[in-house]
């Protein structure tokens, strides 16, 4: 089955998520895990850069990235722009993060360990990825364009519907 990344590199989800029209099919028709894994990246897709954040963020968010790629599990991921995911793959490959693969404590691990000034070396080689424009900068997009269909399906939910799918939003700002 092919699959597709929505609104973010990284997360991959089958391509029956869409419907023909490429809009997020309804909630409750999605397994459990991708339903959180769509829910938790409508949260993020409008995020800066977690190593922006960690770096100037607190003083002027404005100047931060806007998130392009995501690693980790569902709330305890990592979003980044493009020129801060070689340090985390430096950190995940070379540098003990493994150890945290399919682990909610991925974030606060990685966090930590930029924080504390961990940095992948001059040059260390990323992920290579194939860009329609690769000299445009993206600018934050807005979650009903990011994720077609789903903020629409989320206003028109009523308390019974996110009891039936088993869902607290609680965490995510969706």
């Amino acid at each position: 089955m092919d699959k597709v990344s929505i609104g973010l590199r990284g997360w991959r989800f089958d391509a029956d998520v869409l419907d023909a029209n490429g809009r997020v099919r309804p909630l409750k028709t999605m397994e459990p895990d991708t339903r959180q894994r769509i829910l938790v990246l409508a949260d993020r897709v409008v995020d800066p850069c977690d190593a922006c954040w960690l770096t100037i963020g607190r003083e002027n968010p404005k100047q931060c990235n806007v998130a392009e790629v995501i690693y980790g599990e569902p709330l305890g991921e990592v979003v980044l722009c493009s020129d801060h995911e070689p340090d985390f793959l430096y950190w995940f490959r070379e540098a003990g993060g493994d150890q945290y693969a399919g682990d909610t404590e991925m974030q606060e691990a990685f966090h930590e360990w930029f924080l504390d000034g961990g940095r992948a070396p001059e040059g260390y080689a990323g992920m290579e990825h194939v860009d329609e424009d690769p000299t445009a900068v993206p600018d934050a997009p807005d979650r009903s364009e990011a994720i077609p269909g789903l903020e629409e399906e989320l206003e028109q939910m009523d308390e019974s519907d996110l009891e039936s799918i088993d869902m607290n939003l609680d965490d995510l700002d969706v």
